[in-house]
């Protein structure tokens, strides 16, 4: 018997007024795949994107998340299905620290304390099965040194790198990546891909990306949108030699 894809998208439909945004796209991901999705400005990525993880509605097609059908299900439930996403722009607690922020990522995780009736009343700072999770995170994005300064004194850079945190926090099946390359230095934009990278070989990851020598990198995996619809899935090589692609996208 063959293994249950972990998402399948299928013929995915959603209008804004008279603009079809996402136009009948069906894509799926196995288990330890990974896909980078390609495309120009407009060509409804973002959407597809809102529309997986539940920010939008679909107007048609369905969503299973291992197995379960999500289509009308809330971004909650999604997450609770062990999925997670960062986004085109900073989405963080700007008043807030570094930890602090990643606490209340880990809200209703597994890193909840033990004695889970009396956690409401516990100092945030004493539930030391989520600081420990918090710690490891912080490891793994470099970023220890700022546990406890506030978002708001923080490079575009630094908050980067803390939303990836944030999207690795619950430890997830999936994540989406939202262009998360986008405004970073060279030099941020190295760690941050390398770590992409390391996922993608770990995880199932869904990543939109526009520096085209990094989204060609990633996987052996990318799909093209057009206009709300997917117009081609191929490897990095093919999708260079693609005549179609050529066409709507100009690749180096």
């Amino acid at each position: 018997m063959s293994k249950q894809p972990a998402l399948v998208i299928e013929n995915v439909t959603k209008n804004f007024g008279g603009v079809c945004a996402v136009d009948h796209v069906s894509l799926s991901l196995d288990t330890g795949e990974s896909t980078v999705i390609i495309g120009p400005n407009g060509a409804g990525k973002t959407s597809l994107f809102n529309l997986i993880t539940g920010t939008y509605l679909l107007d048609e097609g369905r969503i299973l998340l291992f197995g379960e059908d999500v289509s009308r299900k809330p971004v909650q439930v999604r997450s609770q299905l062990s999925m997670s996403r960062t986004y085109q722009t900073c989405n963080l607690f700007a008043e807030l620290t570094v930890e602090q922020n990643l606490y209340l990522a880990l809200h209703n995780s597994k890193w909840r304390a033990s004695r889970k009736a009396l956690e409401p009343f516990m100092p945030w700072f004493t539930n030391r099965t989520r600081k420990e999770r918090i710690d490891e995170v912080l490891e793994a994005v470099q970023l220890e040194h700022l546990r406890n300064t506030q978002i708001l004194n923080m490079s575009h850079g630094e908050q980067r790198q803390l939303e990836l945190g944030i999207a690795i926090a619950t430890d997830p099946k999936i994540i989406l990546f939202d262009e998360p390359m986008a405004g970073l230095s060279p030099t941020e934009r190295v760690f941050i891909g390398e770590l992409i990278k390391k996922l993608a070989k770990e995880k199932i990851i869904l990543v939109i990306e526009h520096d085209m020598e990094f989204a060609l990198s990633i996987t052996e995996r990318v799909a093209v949108m057009n206009h709300g619809k997917l117009i081609f899935i191929g490897t990095p090589d093919e999708v260079r030699a693609s005549e179609a692609v050529q066409r709507i996208y100009k690749l180096d």
